[in-house]
């Protein structure tokens, strides 16, 4: 490794090309393995917040649109039997699979009870569906500045270390090396700095649409 370092010392001085691809390059591959998989968890972040937005966009509209069908049909069961097979709203699963539940009831001793147990059940099911993916972004979001700290501080070592064995204390010979740490901090702030925001974002949006689910809930048991 010393000669490594050694040999990257001497050609430091001279290289003064600071762009970001000449960066990644002259990084060594501990700095290299941080920098790629920071991108890698950007690049999915980006692909979570993405899906979610649309995933709330597309949810809300067809609640809406389902809420207002079943409130103008003429009976639950009627209004159940005309639902296709393959519903994908979590508003239509929930109706949908409570209403299994209840027409599967043999006793209807204490049905409000045990619907009402059904429909927390479900809510919490649907709620599930939509918090996929909450956890990455959570987890880049905390972890994602301190992986590129890693790399900061290791490339800030092999600067260190390249002043130390080029006895040379000129800031020509650990600029680069500077850069290239500084370069990864760059790189987590960047990748949880949205995932953050998006976080926050769909946390938000997830318990509103759970509020949605139990308001439904309550008026749909109040008609059984």
């Amino acid at each position: 490794m010393e000669a490594d370092i050694t040999s990257q010392a001497v050609g430091l001085a001279s290289n003064t090309d600071f762009s970001l691809w000449s960066l990644f390059l002259r990084a060594d591959f501990v700095v290299k393995s941080v920098i790629l998989m920071l991108i890698g968890c950007s690049i999915y972040s980006w692909a979570v917040i993405i899906e979610k937005l649309r995933l709330f966009k597309k949810i809300n509209l067809e609640s809406e649109e389902f809420e207002e069908k079943f409130w103008k049909s003429k009976s639950a069961e009627t209004f159940y039997n005309s639902l296709p097979a393959d519903v994908e709203n979590p508003t239509a699963s929930l109706f949908k699979d409570t209403m299994q539940s209840l027409l599967k009831a043999k006793s209807k001793t204490n049905l409000n009870e045990r619907m009402a147990s059904i429909l927390e059940v479900n809510i919490e099911k649907q709620i599930s569906k939509i918090d996929k993916g909450f956890t990455f972004l959570a987890t880049v979001g905390s972890t994602a500045p301190f992986i590129g700290l890693f790399g900061t501080v290791w490339g800030i070592m092999n600067s260190f270390q390249s002043i130390a064995i080029s006895r040379n204390t000129s800031l020509a010979i650990v600029a680069p090396g500077i850069a290239e740490a500084l370069f990864a901090t760059a790189l987590g702030l960047l990748a949880a700095i949205p995932a953050v925001v998006a976080y926050n974002k769909f946390n938000n949006d997830s318990k509103k649409y759970s509020q949605r689910l139990e308001n439904f809930s309550k008026r749909f048991l109040s008609i059984i």
